[in-house]
């Protein structure tokens, strides 16, 4: 059996190695979601930041993943076949887009975790079928009292239209008892763990519970503060196996859920990225928090400098629609590129609605840039 890590919050807090980075980092969080609270762009930011994040996640992991090869692949267009890494990308994007959409702490809640770890389909399936065995009991006590409102009425089952009803209502009843008992389709059971891939020895539910009790700790503590601690203690204590990623995405859902981050989800694999290797993992605890502040306030810079870059080119391409009839499409293609780092002929037509050469036009009218370089396989953005 394999000895559970700890992890132990600094008591008393080396407040004058932290001091410097949790200032910075508090203020340059405040300074971008300030900014992006009343930004017309916003949503565009926060859904291009989505993928930047989740290619950064895989470059910290030792893989190099393109950006314009992880949009392809999430519009179902992929150039060639999409390798591994590009299906870890993907699942670190859905997991962002998940997180961003849910309320700020439902990601650090039981719930959140289950369905984000994978373990929220078997509830709900429970559930389900629970909700559908109430339904069919309430709906069995009414056809009882309908019967016999009806037998006191003189109605009985010579007319036409009533006996084609309770028929319906008899197959409908009969198919969901056949569903219930399992006879339409055998039901879904967790496979057991594979020793070579896994270690079965890993507790997953107890190491959870060590790294919640760490969180539950540090909610006096200051939010970015917090944040570093929560992803350090990731590290540290290892709650999940095969998704390492997962604990910077939840050090990002302590900033919502403490209200620093309320319009963005911070893109902490980003500001990690801009830390050298070499100080990424110090020996001693002050230095290692002190890393996670830096990373905090790299990311917060990155984004100002994507939202400000972006802003401006939105700004010197809306000046093309002017004059421009109402059912003009440039409108909304200016709006579908702000919300994706590069855009194919393919990828414009299919959300547009017209054809891909229609979409060529289009993009020769706003004077987009092209993103690739490639003959065939040509996209267009604003970079």
């Amino acid at each position: 059996m394999n000895a559970l890590p700890c992890y132990q919050i600094p008591d008393p807090l080396p407040w004058v190695v932290l001091a410097g980075p949790l200032a910075a980092a508090e203020d340059s969080l405040a300074r971008l979601d300030e900014r992006l609270a009343n930004s017309p762009i916003r949503d565009g930011f926060v859904a291009r930041t989505h993928y930047i994040d989740a290619c950064a996640s895989l470059w910290l992991a030792g893989e190099l993943v393109h950006l314009e090869d992880l949009v392809l692949h999430d519009a179902g267009m992929d150039v060639r076949s999409p390798t591994h890494e590009l299906t870890r990308a993907h699942a670190v994007l859905r997991t962002r887009r998940r997180i961003a959409a849910a309320k700020p702490a439902w990601a650090l809640s039981a719930a959140g975790l289950k369905t984000l770890r994978g373990r929220g389909g078997e509830e709900g399936r429970g559930n389900r079928k629970e909700a559908a065995s109430v339904d069919l009991a309430e709906d069995a006590d009414a056809g009882v009292g309908h019967a016999n409102v009806d037998e006191s009425r003189g109605i009985t089952e010579t007319d036409d239209r009533l006996a084609a009803a309770f028929a319906a209502v008899d197959a409908a009843i009969a198919k969901t008892d056949r569903a219930l008992t399992g006879e339409t389709r055998r039901p879904r059971h967790r496979p057991e763990p594979d020793p070579l891939v896994y270690d079965l020895d890993w507790d997953e539910d107890e190491r959870l519970a060590d790294w919640r009790s760490v969180v539950d700790q540090v909610r006096v503590l200051a939010p970015t503060l917090a944040a570093a601690i929560a992803a350090d203690a990731w590290i540290a204590i290892e709650p999940l196996q095969h998704t390492p990623w997962l604990g910077r995405l939840l050090a990002a859902s302590v900033l919502r859920a403490r209200g620093k981050a309320r319009w963005h989800l911070p893109c902490l694999h980003e500001g990690l990225k801009t830390i050298p290797r070499k100080r990424r993992r110090p020996g001693d605890a002050a230095t290692r928090l002190a890393v996670q502040l830096e990373a905090i306030t790299a990311a917060a810079a990155a984004g100002l400098k994507h939202h400000d870059r972006w802003l401006m080119a939105r700004t010197l391409l809306a000046r093309k629609l002017a004059g421009r009839r109402a059912s003009s499409k440039l409108p909304a293609l200016l709006d579908y590129v702000l919300t994706r780092p590069i855009a194919s002929a393919g990828m414009i037509g299919a959300e547009l609605g017209i054809t891909p050469r229609a979409a060529q036009n289009l993009v020769a009218e706003l004077g987009l840039r092209e993103a690739t370089g490639r003959g065939r396989y040509r996209a267009w953005g604003i970079l």
